[in-house]
């Protein structure tokens, strides 16, 4: 397929979404269809794990489940100050689903492609997280409970007080607004831009590795896909502690 169009015409055709519609009411179909599918993929492995749960001895499946429930559960008990019932949970589906998004930036780059090609799909972008409008979709739901929580324990004359009279006092509260809005902002444009910027970077080096002849191919791609899983994990991994710590923030009342 590299030969299509060039190799300009290779990486624009794998990193141009599915789209419909125009402007800010454009909808990328194949980042809301994967991701739909990965969801529906971790609720179904979860589920399924429950309903065959054992008190004896657990088989691997469900030896995994209960390692990664434990897993967020030490980084929630570590980070997270408050009492919520919803953390935990929610950093478990943000870590998972992420996770997942990330993973399939592991399938080689021209076979789900292919297979769209046959269905008559002209352009199929895989990997959720090298889709900004999804980083940022996720970023803003954390974003948007963080004002919800903050408004919730604080209360809402606490949570204008806050924004208004830290760091500086009342004497300077146009500046203390202003800072304390750049800081809430930065959080969920930080969170999107991160996980968005590494995965696509680690999925342009991967077109661009398919681009080389095919007898440096598994050269460069295998050694490259193992650091990748590196970069797979830590990626979600952030995401869901950043996210544990900006909702423990907005649960402390000073």
């Amino acid at each position: 397929m590299a030969s299509e169009g060039g190799s300009t015409g290779y990486i624009v055709h794998h990193l141009t979404p599915l789209s419909v519609g125009e402007g800010f009411w454009t909808l990328h179909l194949d980042t809301l269809f994967i991701s739909a599918v990965l969801g529906a993929l971790f609720i179904w492995f979860f589920k399924s794990v429950v309903e065959k749960v054992t008190s004896g001895v657990p088989g691997s499946v469900q030896n995994f489940a209960e390692m990664m429930i434990e897993f967020v559960d030490q980084q929630v008990k570590d980070t997270f100050h408050g009492e919520s019932k919803l953390i935990a949970p929610l950093g478990l589906t943000i870590f998972c689903w992420v996770l997942l998004w990330n993973t399939m930036d592991l399938i080689p780059v021209d076979l789900l492609s292919m297979v769209g090609s046959m269905m008559g799909i002209e352009f199929l972008r895989v990997v959720p997280s090298t889709d900004l409008n999804a980083t940022f979709a996720l970023s803003i739901s954390v974003f948007i409970l963080i004002i919800f929580y903050s408004i919730k324990v604080k209360g809402v004359f606490g949570f204008a007080k806050e924004l208004t009279c830290t760091p500086f006092g009342p004497w300077m509260m146009p500046f203390n607004l202003l800072l304390k809005v750049v800081e809430e902002i930065a959080k969920p444009i930080s969170l999107a831009l991160r996980l968005f910027g590494n995965l696509y970077a680690g999925e342009l080096i991967f077109i661009l590795i398919a681009l080389l002849p095919a007898y440096i191919q598994p050269l460069l791609s295998f050694p490259w896909a193992i650091f990748h899983i590196l970069i797979i994990v830590l990626q979600a991994f952030i995401f869901m502690v950043l996210t544990i710590v900006y909702l423990s923030m907005a649960h402390e009342d000073h």
